[in-house]
């Protein structure tokens, strides 16, 4: 999905409603991309990203106002759990979590959409054709 139609872009809700922990190799100092500086120590072989271990968690990279135009200011090198974690309705899969953290903000539900490849697939069958 590209970045002008992700609406991830305008929402972050993610980022300021769960705690991003990450084995801590991911770190620059394990030999991983995320900035060591961004990062506090959560278990001797967990990280999180600082500023989500908190009661009202919000990661310290997320920048902008939930539900708006928000961005990640080390999207290139964040760590696993933000690359894994999908919005709801992508690829006609709900995502249950992602909807609880955009209803903390007032943020309705993303809508569930099949692809246009599966779509076509379930309208083909034994009625289609000559």
């Amino acid at each position: 999905m590209s970045e002008h139609l992700n609406p991830c872009v305008s929402c972050g809700a993610c980022c300021a409603h769960f705690r991003v922990s990450f084995y801590w190799a991911e770190a620059e100092d394990g030999g991983g991309v995320v900035p060591v500086d961004r990062t506090e120590p959560l278990t001797p072989f967990l990280r999180c990203m600082q500023g989500t271990n908190s009661k009202s968690p919000r990661c310290v990279a997320l920048e902008g106002d939930i539900g708006h135009a928000v961005s990640c200011s080390i999207y290139l090198n964040r760590p696993t759990p933000c690359r894994e974690f999908d919005q709801s309705g992508e690829n006609g899969v709900h995502n249950d979590a992602c909807d609880r953290a955009r209803a903390r903000y007032g943020l309705p539900p993303l809508p569930v959409t099949l692809p246009p490849d599966d779509a076509l697939t379930l309208n083909a069958g034994c009625h289609t054709g000559p």
